[in-house]
């Protein structure tokens, strides 16, 4: 099943990383999961994952496709928009 954008609308997706400890971006469709090591997010752009240490969302809005994490940023990288459908699609991942 492919991954499909909550809105008509998409939102440009833009990322600022202020010196490895604040993360702001924009193009957020969604947060699939976060912890204080990693952060996955659904981008316009794709799945974005954020490694890093003692990582918290400092801000989060769906309306207008923002994000905002602290902590130590060690890296960042995207996958393919693609979501498996239901229990059984994150259950197989």
């Amino acid at each position: 099943m492919e991954y499909k954008e909550k809105s008509a609308v998409q939102l440009p997706h833009q990322l600022i990383l202020q010196e490895r400890h604040l993360l702001e971006m924009t193009g957020v469709s969604d947060v699939d999961s976060f912890d204080e090591n990693t952060v996955t997010a659904y981008t316009t752009l794709g799945e974005l994952t954020i490694h890093g240490k003692g990582l918290h969302i400092r801000q989060l809005n769906l309306e207008s496709g923002s994000l905002s994490v602290e902590g130590q940023v060690d890296s960042l990288s995207y996958a393919e928009a693609v979501r498996g459908g239901g229990f059984f699609g994150r259950l197989f991942r």
